[in-house]
C-alpha cells in the first residue's frame, strides 16, 4: 500500500455493484465514486469503511457508521442528512423526504441533491423513489439501485 499524508487518500474497492473509488480526508470519508482506477493508500477511515461496505454486502451490516464529511451546499447538506435517517430496507419518496426537511415544494431540489450526493450507500440514496414507487435515477444505475433495493429487502 502507498503511503500518504492524511490530507487526502483513496483506495479503490470492488463491490457486487461495480467498482468504486473511496476518498478519505482529515479523519472522515468525503467521497465515494463508482468507477476508478486501482489505487491504495493507508488510511485508518478507508479501512473502516472498505470493511463496512464489505459487510453491508454480506448482509452482516444494516449501518455504515465511518465518519462522513460530505461537502455540499446547506440545502444539500440537510437533504442527505435527511436520506440518512431511512432505515436498511425502507424507501422514501422523494416528496416525503422535501416534507421532513420542511419544503413540500422542493421534490425536484431534493432530486438534484441525491444526484449530487457524494457518497452514495453511505448517505443511501439508493432508498429515494419516485411517488408511485419507481426507481428513478442512480449514480450506479438504476440495475444497481434495484439490486440494492433487493438486497437491503431479502432479509
Amino acid at each position: 500500500m502507498e503511503k500518504t499524508p492524511d490530507k487526502r487518500a483513496c483506495r479503490y474497492v470492488e463491490t457486487p455493484i461495480g467498482p468504486m473509488t473511496l476518498v478519505a480526508c482529515g479523519g472522515a470519508l468525503v467521497e465515494a465514486r463508482f468507477g476508478g482506477f486501482p489505487i491504495a493508500h493507508e488510511s485508518p477511515v478507508l479501512d473502516l469503511a472498505e470493511r463496512e461496505l464489505k459487510e453491508y454486502f454480506a448482509r452482516q451490516r444494516r449501518d455504515l457508521d465511518v465518519p462522513l464529511a460530505p461537502r455540499g451546499t446547506p440545502f444539500q447538506l440537510r437533504v442527505w442528512e435527511e436520506v440518512r435517517k431511512i432505515p436498511y430496507g425502507e424507501t422514501r419518496a422523494y416528496i416525503d423526504v422535501a416534507r421532513a426537511i420542511g419544503n413540500e415544494k422542493a421534490c425536484r431540489a431534493v432530486g438534484r441533491a441525491n444526484n449530487r450526493n457524494p457518497l452514495p450507500l453511505f448517505i443511501p440514496c439508493h432508498r429515494v423513489v419516485g411517488r408511485d414507487g419507481s426507481l428513478v435515477g442512480y449514480a450506479g444505475g438504476l440495475a444497481a439501485k434495484k439490486w440494492l433495493l433487493r438486497l437491503e429487502q431479502e432479509r
